[in-house]
């Protein structure tokens, strides 16, 4: 099995410093020697310091063209590393002569990586909006930005309305379970299988499953 790795961070500093580099190769180390069939060759790895907003990274161009080339697979750590955009993400899938995987989701197959780009780039989108109107609410009110207080108070209120967040993207997948009697710890263990992760990117517990279920029914009570 050959492989074409490819790493990415965002900014100049962090490209500098190797602050993310170490994580990603890491985790490629880690696919390598647990998921890859042996033996293996990495054929090049490629480094790229540029946002993951840009669909038109000259670096990741020449690492897909040059996997098609050799018959490779392109590995990268997270889905993320490879484009923020799911429209992006799925021109890849949809290239026959393209074959990617991601480390951290190592048994993942192309749909359940499609669910995981849609859900975090719904995510992006809602945290950019939720940040504005936080910003443009604190100013009508007259409110001082950048207080200490009202830093600690925005942050509180953005991890509420994250956390609601998450939990009403996954709610469409956990709900048909729990009407079922599917219990917390079954219905964990299939997130898991999915390689669904949760917000702060780790795995499912029953007690993860039931404080969505729980948020949930906050949720639609207060709308009452």
């Amino acid at each position: 099995m050959e492989y074409i790795t490819y790493l990415r961070v965002s900014t100049k500093e962090q490209g500098k410093s190797g602050l993310g580099l170490e994580a990603q190769k890491r985790d490629i180390r880690l696919y390598l020697d647990n998921y890859s069939t042996t033996p293996y060759k990495v054929i090049e790895e490629f480094i790229e310091v540029d946002s993951g907003a840009n669909s038109a990274r000259a670096t990741l161009n020449e690492a897909i063209n040059l996997s098609k080339k050799h018959d490779a697979t392109l590995l990268v750590a997270k889905l993320d590393r490879l484009s923020r955009k799911v429209s992006f993400i799925a021109s890849l899938m949809e290239d026959r002569k393209l074959n990617f995987k991601v480390a951290t989701m190592p048994h993942a197959d192309p749909f359940q990586l499609h669910i995981y780009a849609a859900l975090a780039e719904q995510e992006r989108e809602f945290i950019s909006k939720r940040t504005k109107a936080a910003l443009a609410e604190a100013k009508s009110r007259g409110t001082r930005l950048g207080g200490l207080r009202t830093k600690t108070n925005e942050r509180n209120v953005a991890k509420r309305k994250q956390a609601d967040q998450f939990a009403q993207n996954l709610w469409p997948i956990i709900e048909p379970m729990t009407l079922t009697s599917v219990a917390y710890s079954d219905i964990a263990k299939r997130l898991n299988q999915m390689n669904v992760q949760t917000a702060n990117g780790g795995m499912f517990w029953a007690s993860t499953v039931g404080n969505i279920v729980k948020r949930m029914h906050q949720l639609a009570t207060s709308k009452e």
